[in-house]
């Protein structure tokens, strides 16, 4: 198969793109299916809506997402947040929706819907987040996108934050997914090439509560669309590629409004203290896989102890060098693997160290996907 077979023809669809929609607009609904992969779909608005509130609810066939069984397969899709599409753009959107079932209930799979709850509850702590998005790129065949064929480059050390030829590589894609979230309105923070080659980071955030999980999704999604065009795959596996090399993780910084000011840092250590006594409970929501990652090397805690430290990047808990010196600012919770559910990492987070309210708990939240 040649690589035209798999490389969007972009260029051609341009000239169809320029054409007038006639007042118009494209709404690419998002959502999250039964393997936390993305799905999308396009719908017709007669209008530019102002508010969530003006668009409408749609449902697709769940039995074919692994969300509903074939003989009750309808699933609802309730918008909860839009943002400008860099593919279409003009007037047209992105929307990202939560799944319903149609007696009313959040599908097992929507973990968005509690999360919320906890945000709500505890929104005058105002908890900001910053996730540190890594992943992998692969070529057709799944193999390491342009490592040596059935071979390995040379040992990690040149490759983080690398430039030039051998070091870096599809920085066009990387850079090309940067402009899509600008132009999106996803607070990207930054990007950069990591310890393995083929393997990239982005951030986003500082994000406040929900706002967190959404746009990371949204993230992931113009990721994979942009991934598309060079025909490269995105795998967010945790370790995927066995030895001497690094995983993947979605380190977690987290600080609430008593953290970032002078005498903050008593704030950070009691919510250390807090995550040392539900070391499990966060682990078993940091995402499949993780324990091929967390064993203790490559900048890695162990996944069985808990453990804390300044400036440590083989610890469960970082607290950056700067914030121990200044006495107040966020620590960075570095167990979460890149295939998480940021909904789950930021919620159960927000439980441990705000507190859990009677009508939202994470665990039996991840369970209740499993029944």
């Amino acid at each position: 198969m040649s690589s035209s077979e798999i490389i969007e023809n972009t260029a051609l669809l341009q000239k169809y793109q320029s054409l007038d929609q006639r007042g118009k607009i494209v709404a690419e609904y998002i959502w999250i299916d039964a393997e936390g992969g993305i799905r999308s779909k396009g719908r017709t608005l007669s209008k530019k809506p102002s508010s969530v509130d003006d668009l409408p609810e749609w449902n697709f066939d769940g039995s074919s997402t692994g969300q509903a069984p074939g003989h009750d397969s309808d699933v609802y899709l309730r918008p909860v947040s839009f943002y400008a599409d860099p593919f279409r753009r003009g007037d047209n959107i992105v929307v990202l929706a939560e799944c319903w079932n149609n007696d009313g209930t959040p599908n097992k799979f929507n973990h968005r819907h509690e999360c919320a709850k906890l945000m709500k509850a505890h929104k005058d702590q105002e908890v900001w987040f910053g996730l540190e998005q890594e992943y992998t790129l692969l070529d057709k065949y799944d193999n390491v996108y342009a490592w040596p064929k059935g071979g390995f480059p040379a040992p990690q050390g040149p490759y983080y934050c690398g430039v030039g030829t051998g070091k870096v590589y599809a920085r066009d894609m990387i850079e090309a997914h940067y402009r899509a979230c600008i132009y999106a309105g996803i607070n990207i923070s930054g990007i950069n090439a990591e310890v393995m080659p083929s393997q990239w980071e982005f951030q986003v955030g500082p994000c406040n509560g929900i706002d967190m999980g959404d746009q990371l999704w949204v993230a992931r999604y113009l990721l994979q669309r942009v991934a598309e065009e060079f025909g490269i795959k995105i795998s967010f596996h945790p370790k995927p590629l066995k030895g001497d090399w690094n995983g993947a993780g979605c380190h977690t910084n987290v600080s609430t409004s008593a953290m970032r000011v002078p005498g903050g840092m008593k704030y950070i250590e009691a919510a250390v203290e807090k995550l040392a006594k539900r070391h499990l409970e966060h682990i078993a929501l940091y995402g499949s896989d993780n324990e091929q990652r967390l064993t203790g090397r490559h900048e890695t805690a162990s996944m069985t102890s808990f453990s804390s430290g300044v400036a440590n990047r083989g610890a469960s808990i970082r607290i950056p060098r700067s914030v121990a010196k200044e006495g107040y600012g966020y620590f960075e919770d570095r167990r979460p693997a890149s295939n998480i559910d940021p909904y789950l990492v930021t919620g159960i987070m927000v439980e441990t160290i705000c507190g859990a309210i009677p009508d939202a708990d994470m665990t039996k939240e991840y369970k209740r996907e499993s029944d």
